[in-house]
């Protein structure tokens, strides 16, 4: 490839690493996740929910930087499984709240040792460069 179609080279773009990183992380959830009956999408709606027990739509895709095409899906999908409820609004019924029910929050114990797992795996970085690495892309992700 000539000199001017240089940025066209796939090892001079920085969303490909961090897209393959990001395929490999949540790749790396699975083996913990599948017996949940739950994918990392999923996972990090319902981490959300223990920390904050209730959210509307807005607020869960704002946080979790999704769109409500994609988590409506994957809500219902909870709310079949149990783990949520779905309700308008008494307030203003355009608002979707989600809430934890009591079998989403029993599965937090059942949660509760993965990042612990997945922090024991071997890592080509350390503490620090980890550190960095999280202050760096949400420096990036920020900067929308």
């Amino acid at each position: 490839m000539g000199q001017e179609y240089e940025q066209l080279l796939l090892k001079n773009q920085l969303c490909f690493p961090m897209y393959a990183c990001s395929r490999k992380i949540v790749g790396s959830y699975t083996p913990y996740l599948k017996p949940l009956g739950l994918t990392y999408t999923q996972y990090v709606v319902m981490m959300v929910l223990w920390e904050q027990e209730t959210v509307n739509v807005g607020q869960l895709g704002e946080i979790l930087r999704l769109d409500a095409g994609t988590l409506t899906p994957l809500l219902k999908r909870l709310e079949k499984a149990n783990l949520v409820t779905r309700e308008r609004s008494k307030e203003d019924e355009r608002i979707t709240v989600i809430s934890v029910t009591k079998e989403g929050e029993a599965l937090k114990e059942k949660c509760k040792d993965i990042p612990f797992k997945l922090a024991s795996k071997s890592s080509p970085l350390s503490e620090s460069e980890a550190k960095e690495l999280y202050r760096l892309l949400y420096l990036f992700l920020d900067g929308e």
